[in-house]
């Protein structure tokens, strides 16, 4: 049987958007005489949901569609994500699969394992399904699981695929609906998983992934075909959308050398430039407006705009004040005519002086300190928010995971803007990332990457005379925030107690920053934002 993988890009909530869409692939996989089509988890209404799912409105939306949806098909079977309602004990709600033929649900699959880690919350809505079968299909005889169905690993007291191989014969093939975020790492472990599986119970596994960006999630697609050796035959695109044809043939084949890639910065680089324009797109921005300091984080943020967006829908402003070096706004123009794009050159010398003017009376007799540096980068916010007023582009704050872990960033100022692009990106992996967008030539001026990090918001200042260098504190912080070591043992592993101490109080004393912080993309294991839920009064240190 030819059989048609098909991982879209839905918008959440989107009903007419996403049927129109499927609706369309569906008659593409007909054209090219597939006897099935598979599409990912919760395909009809988008994946998360969230307490959209609490709505009765919303529900009653997604049923409508999806009974469209059902008059539509056809000779060609489709397998689907979808929302399923329910009465009795229990949450109202499954998240189902299911297969439909000739205007016809003939099966239902219902999502067993239901992941409250990281980034889910999946028990909050929907009841955990009854184990199911393998079921006949068009003579295949398909075994069917929902995303973390497949992912049992001894978190859970049950195991959905053991269970379809305990009734007599196991399915021909294993078909998994998938919506699997991305982070950096995850192609290997999914490669591990499927090898494992496969190897482990001699079947074939068809996994379907979503694709696209949704708030801080993003996700990277890549749906395969995997033989029962654990090899991936065929694998879809990475990071937009693609349909996968395949023959059930082609699962007994030998794998392709390539067929999914290996984790890279070059993967990384592809989900900030899906997740920043899903993100502006889907929320009715077509354009975007970045402060260009002359530093690493601005100007790969730039470059990330410029690749997402296009560069002529790109505004760079470039903001000097006194402690501006005449390199940073050389640097700063260099990478905009380099880019294409536009860039406004807005000194704030003059409300520097009117702030110190206001402030004088109540600030008589104080030196200065940490204050007046936050009141430019606030003067600076408040600029970049009012072109954003007057234009139309929302504003890209440009803080990496390192500063937002210590705080080196200033509320209402830096941390102002409508997407924090490299909020989980730590400052060692930004310059691993400019170091790839100048593979081919100079697009960040050499300058910008070799240069000392500063803020210059007072002379002569360095990053590193606040903070340990980064190739110090971004270990430590990766081992605190996504290892979950404690102290201890991350001073095990040869850093000096003191040093990890501060980092780790620092990271607390932040949390009220943090939290009010602009949403930021997820491409680690560990981001900000809701996937990480820390009190921010708490008096707890090792």
């Amino acid at each position: 049987m030819r059989i048609a993988l098909i991982q879209t890009n839905p918008t959440i909530g989107a009903f007419e958007r996403n049927l129109a869409l499927l609706l369309d692939r569906l008659r593409q996989a007909e054209q090219q005489g597939c006897g099935l089509a598979i599409f990912p988890e919760l395909a009809l209404c988008g994946y998360p949901p969230q307490d959209l799912l609490e709505r009765r409105d919303f529900l009653a939306a997604h049923d409508h569609a999806l009974d469209r949806l059902i008059a539509a098909v056809g000779e060609t079977g489709v397998v689907l994500g979808a929302v399923e309602q329910r009465s009795g004990p229990g949450k109202p709600l499954y998240n189902s699969a299911l297969l439909i033929h000739q205007g016809k649900v003939i099966q239902r699959v219902r999502k067993q394992l239901l992941p409250t880690y990281d980034v889910f919350d999946e028990s909050r809505y929907f009841e955990p399904g009854k184990p199911s079968l393998p079921f006949s299909f068009q003579g295949l005889h398909l075994g069917l699981t929902v995303c973390e169905d497949i992912w049992q690993q001894g978190q859970y007291c049950c195991d959905p695929v053991a269970a379809l191989f305990q009734a007599g014969k196991g399915p021909d093939v294993l078909i998994n609906i998938s919506a699997s975020p991305y982070h950096h790492g995850k192609l290997g472990e999914r490669r591990r998983l499927f090898a494992a599986l496969c190897q482990h119970y001699a079947v074939p596994l068809l996994y379907v992934n979503q694709v696209g960006g949704q708030d801080s999630l993003i996700f990277d697609g890549h749906s395969a075909a995997v033989n029962q050796q654990g090899e991936i035959c065929a694998a879809a695109a990475g990071f937009r959308e693609d349909m996968l044809i395949i023959n059930t043939d082609d699962l007994r084949q030998e794998a392709k050398q390539g067929a999914v890639p290996e984790d890279s910065i070059a993967q990384v680089e592809a989900a900030l430039v899906l997740g920043l324009r899903d993100y502006l797109h889907k929320t009715g921005f077509r354009k975007a407006v970045i402060g260009l300091s002359g530093g690493i984080d601005s100007a790969v943020t730039a470059v990330l705009a410029s690749l997402a967006l296009g560069p002529e829908n790109l505004l760079g402003v470039a903001l000097p004040s006194p402690y501006t070096a005449q390199m940073s706004i050389d640097d700063a123009q260099t990478l905009s005519r380099n880019l294409g794009c536009a860039l406004e050159i807005l000194p704030i010398v003059g409300m520097m002086v009117a702030y110190q003017q206001a402030l004088a009376p109540l600030f008589a007799g104080l030196p200065e300190d940490v204050t007046e540096q936050n009141i430019q980068a606030r003067i600076r916010g408040n600029l970049l928010m009012a072109l954003s007023n007057k234009f139309g582009g929302m504003v890209l704050s440009t803080g990496n995971k390192s500063e937002m872990a210590v705080g080196y960033c200033t509320l209402y100022g830096d941390m102002s803007g409508g997407l924090a692009v490299l909020a989980d990106v730590p400052k060692v992996m930004v310059y691993e990332l400019a170091r790839w967008m100048n593979r081919a030539g100079e697009v960040i001026p050499e300058r910008i990457i070799i240069r000392p990090p500063t803020a210059e918001l007072k002379p002569d200042q360095l990053d590193q005379d606040d903070l340990p260098p980064y190739e110090v504190l971004d270990p430590i912080l990766a081992a605190y925030l996504e290892e979950h070591l404690s102290l201890e043992e991350i001073a095990a592993r040869g850093f000096a107690r003191e040093t990890v101490r501060g980092i780790i109080l620092r990271i607390i004393r932040n949390e009220h920053k943090r939290k009010q912080a602009a949403l930021g993309l997820k491409v680690t294991s560990k981001a900000f934002g809701y996937g990480r839920r820390y009190p921010v009064v708490q008096g707890f240190l090792e």
